[in-house]
């Protein structure tokens, strides 16, 4: 990964935990997987999925989710 992504995923990071979420990649290594290096928004206190994007959830899809208003997520 090189280092403008990984800057920007951690940004997205520390955003989202200001909020109360907390955001996960998938752990796949198989690059024909369906949701290889895919994201999930996740709630750390229900331990739940909040946004996955049908598998499809690349960063910039977190970025729109993270700077999204409440009530359009």
């Amino acid at each position: 990964m090189d280092e403008k992504k990984k800057v920007f995923e951690n940004r997205m990071r520390h955003a989202l935990a200001r909020q109360g979420y907390r955001l996960m990649k998938s752990r796949l290594r198989d690059e024909c997987a369906i949701d290889f290096g895919r994201y999930y928004i996740v709630d750390p206190d229900r331990n739940s999925i909040v946004a996955r994007g049908n598998f499809r959830m690349m960063i910039e899809d977190v970025d729109r989710w993270v700077n999204a208003p409440r009530g359009a997520r």
